[in-house]
């Protein structure tokens, strides 16, 4: 299974990194990519959004979303970057949609045929959907889906509780009362 997620970076890459991406062979694979800032900002007339600039844009094979995100995470460290959160798009694809909401693809296609499933956002090329009104419509008939996928929430707390204790002092006792490994 093929999962869309963000990798969420304490800062922006820079170029130098960027380059460290580009020639790393466990990134050549074009799974995750990257928005680079332009060398003269001025020059642009939109200037770059800073939140992408902070994301990785992954597309992974894997078994489970946790299972992806976890090979991303590995991947990046590869060029010494650091992930400290996951995100999640809001306008998926009917398969994304069964993959989040745990219904097989058919199950999930004979629902967008009901008259008060959520109409596209996008009807150029490609379907999608906005994954909030979908959970919406699923909760409003009885499916009790959440906003986001537990794996999601799992890794983006891992993720953030390792950025949080980088550098930290924390005594190894206080880490097993808080039920953290010590090893």
């Amino acid at each position: 299974m093929e999962w869309n997620f963000g990798l969420l970076l304490r800062k922006p890459l820079t170029r130098e990194q960027a380059d460290a991406f580009d020639h790393c062979d466990a990134l050549a694979d074009g799974a995750i990519s990257y928005t680079l800032a332009p060398e003269e900002p001025d020059a642009h007339p939109q200037p770059a959004d800073p939140a992408l600039l902070r994301e990785l844009s992954c597309d992974i094979e894997a078994a489970t979303l946790l299972d992806a995100i976890a090979e991303a995470v590995q991947r990046i460290q590869l060029v010494d970057l650091r992930a400290v959160g996951v995100t999640l798009p809001d306008l998926v694809t009917l398969d994304e949609v069964a993959q989040r909401s745990g219904h097989s693809a058919q199950a999930v296609a004979d629902l967008s045929q009901y008259p008060r499933f959520p109409e596209p956002e996008s009807d150029e090329g490609t379907l999608l959907y906005s994954w909030l009104r979908v959970a919406a419509f699923l909760r409003d008939i009885g499916d009790p889906v959440p906003d986001v996928p537990q794996e999601a929430v799992i890794a983006d707390h891992a993720l953030g509780l390792t950025d949080a204790l980088d550098g930290a002092h924390v005594a190894r006792g206080t880490l097993r009362a808080l039920g953290l490994p010590t090893a």
